[in-house]
């Protein structure tokens, strides 16, 4: 049997792609941001976490759809936010320029951070109370 080609691009997928959750509140709940593909990587996402594009990041995820793999990239992002925030980023030459005085005062920090009646509320429990909230009256 044949096997037909993919109709997109490989070198467009077969590269790191990151995404972020972001909690909007009690009322709209935690949504993945619309993202332009050319902004999802990782320099890009950092400099909108700085930039105060995100408002509450809850979780960032990492992809590689060609590689087959995904991750949870939250941890490795705040760590590259408070580089960024010290000093110069040594590791990534795009991310010079993001060093502090330049961060925008109004970023919410830490990732991960909730707001009271979040959908983190939900996250927050374990699977077995979450069965049990959703199957209240």
């Amino acid at each position: 049997m044949r096997h037909a080609p993919s109709i997109v691009p490989p070198d467009r997928l077969d590269r790191t792609i990151y995404l972020v959750l972001e909690d909007f509140g009690a009322r709209a709940g935690c949504s993945w941001r619309e993202t332009d593909e050319q902004d999802t990587d990782v320099e890009t996402i950092i400099r909108d976490l700085l930039s105060g594009q995100y408002a509450y990041p809850v979780r960032i995820v990492a992809f590689n759809a060609i590689e087959g793999w995904s991750r949870d990239a939250t941890s490795e992002i705040a760590d590259e936010l408070c580089s960024a925030r010290h000093g110069p980023h040594r590791d990534h030459a795009g991310l010079a320029g993001l060093h502090r005085g330049k961060r925008d005062p109004h970023v919410r920090y830490p990732i991960g951070a909730a707001s009271p009646g979040s959908c983190l509320s939900m996250a927050r429990l374990t699977p077995a109370e979450q069965i049990d909230l959703v199957d209240r009256p």
